[in-house]
């Protein structure tokens, strides 16, 4: 008989083979590579559900920004990146820039949309309405505010350059977290925006390996719709290395 057969009783009493299915050919993808590497199993599982959930790293540069006026016309800006992909001031979800302001005037209203102001570079800047004026006098500590008033800025000593997170109500949530000398780790999110406001730092997102960016430089990354990307681990690489992470939160 053959060893890869069988016998089984049939109702008549006869004894007829009985072929043992074929075993399934296995699914040549990346994550199956992973899971069947002897020896390596608990680690394999975790970078296997990465692969089917396609996290996605990208590395910016300064050259792959984009420079537009402000919305207002009293002004540039310097974008990062945007959601959806080429939204407009209308249109995105949750949009990061940096922003050159040279001379006091007002900032553009966007109502609908929460916004957060981290001070880069300046003797800092007075946004004035009807309540309490908001001051961003400390480089590297965020400001929230909100993007439906309409605001007065007033420079406090000369030409301010800023970090600014701004998310569409209803569509996303975001936060920035500053990582500084010690480093840092931020929970998952369903993508995170990484800046290097100093020095060289290096991020890393779990089970993935680490990406050095250089000044100035920024990693995006994202993760399936409906899923978060796994946690980030932040590492100094230089004294003095300032990274903003932006965390944001599809909703």
């Amino acid at each position: 008989m053959n060893a890869g057969q069988r016998m089984a009783e049939t109702r008549a009493g006869k004894r007829e083979p009985f072929i043992l299915p074929a075993p399934r050919k296995r699914v040549n993808s990346p994550a199956t590579k992973l899971l069947w590497r002897p020896g390596l199993w608990p680690y394999n599982l975790r970078r296997a559900t990465q692969c089917l959930h396609m996290t996605t790293q990208c590395v910016l540069s300064p050259a792959d920004y984009r420079r537009m006026p402000w919305k207002n016309g009293g002004g540039y800006t310097t974008e990062i990146a945007t959601f959806p992909a080429g939204s407009d001031f209308a249109s995105f979800a949750w949009r990061v820039s940096i922003a050159e302001v040279l001379r006091d005037g007002p900032f553009s209203p966007f109502p609908g949309v929460d916004r957060t102001l981290v001070l880069l570079a300046g003797g800092g800047m007075r946004l004035t309405e009807e309540s309490a004026p908001i001051e961003l006098r400390t480089a590297f500590e965020p400001m929230d505010f909100s993007g439906d008033a309409s605001l007065q800025c007033s420079l406090l000593a000369g030409p301010v350059r800023d970090f600014n997170l701004m998310v569409r109500r209803g569509k996303a949530r975001g936060s920035i977290v500053v990582c500084r000398d010690a480093g840092g780790r931020v929970a998952a999110a369903s993508t995170y925006v990484c800046y290097a406001a100093a020095g060289t730092t290096e991020c890393a997102v779990d089970g993935l390996p680490p990406i050095a960016l250089a000044p100035f430089h920024t990693l995006v990354v994202t993760s399936d719709a409906g899923t978060a990307a796994p946690a980030l681990r932040v590492r100094p690489l230089a004294a003095g290395a300032v990274t903003l992470v932006v965390a944001i939160r599809i909703t």
